[in-house]
């Protein structure tokens, strides 16, 4: 079966978001253009990453062309998007790798999120070759999101994801872990549960 590309060239919309509670949330990447929208799971610690990544590509393509790209400094207000996720959110895939790259004939950062794959591999060796091949097989690989964002709209991207990862718990004051609404079992009070 041919790989699934669900490609947004300048969408409406591509912003990081949750659903749930948290402590529970699911995160979500979701694209919106021309009434369809493309939502894929993925973990948390994969946002973060994606969003500081963005910032520092970004900051490395001002740096090496002088500031002569079109890329702001920080996310420009006009651009910025604290909406809740379009409903009702349809996962198409769960993420398993992602990709970064700067365009700069388009002036364009593209942002790929590829399909969770399990590879069975009975060597290290055979792992490596399983995992190079996938990378290489782009008429049947697994499915992928791809998007192209001018650089105004990737910090913005960048920003509001940092903010929905931060949303979440509020850490314990003695131990940094989060804190459940119903309190957590500090480590630091000898199990004692300590609450919000």
């Amino acid at each position: 079966m041919p790989r699934q590309v669900f490609l947004y060239d300048q969408p409406d919309r591509f912003v990081a978001g949750t659903v749930g509670l948290p402590g529970r949330r699911t995160f979500f990447l979701q694209a919106t253009a021309g009434g369809r929208t493309t939502s894929v799971s993925l973990e948390k610690a994969q946002v973060e990453a994606l969003a500081e990544r963005i910032d520092e590509l970004l900051d490395e393509v001002v740096r090496r062309t002088g500031g002569s790209a079109p890329v702001p400094a920080v996310a420009p207000t006009e651009e910025s998007d604290s909406e809740p996720l379009r409903t009702p959110v349809e996962e198409e895939f769960r993420v398993g790798t992602m990709a970064l790259a700067w365009d700069g004939e388009e002036e364009r950062m593209i942002v790929e999120a590829q399909a969770l794959v399990e590879l069975e591999a009975e060597s290290e060796e055979d792992l490596a070759e399983a995992e190079e091949k996938l990378l290489q097989d782009d008429e049947n690989g697994p499915p992928m999101l791809r998007v192209r964002l001018t650089g105004a709209k990737a910090r913005a991207f960048a920003k509001r994801a940092l903010d929905v990862v931060n949303a979440g718990r509020p850490p314990c004051p003695l131990c940094s872990l989060p804190l459940d609404p119903e309190g957590h079992v500090c480590p630091r009070q000898n199990g004692y549960r300590r609450g919000l």
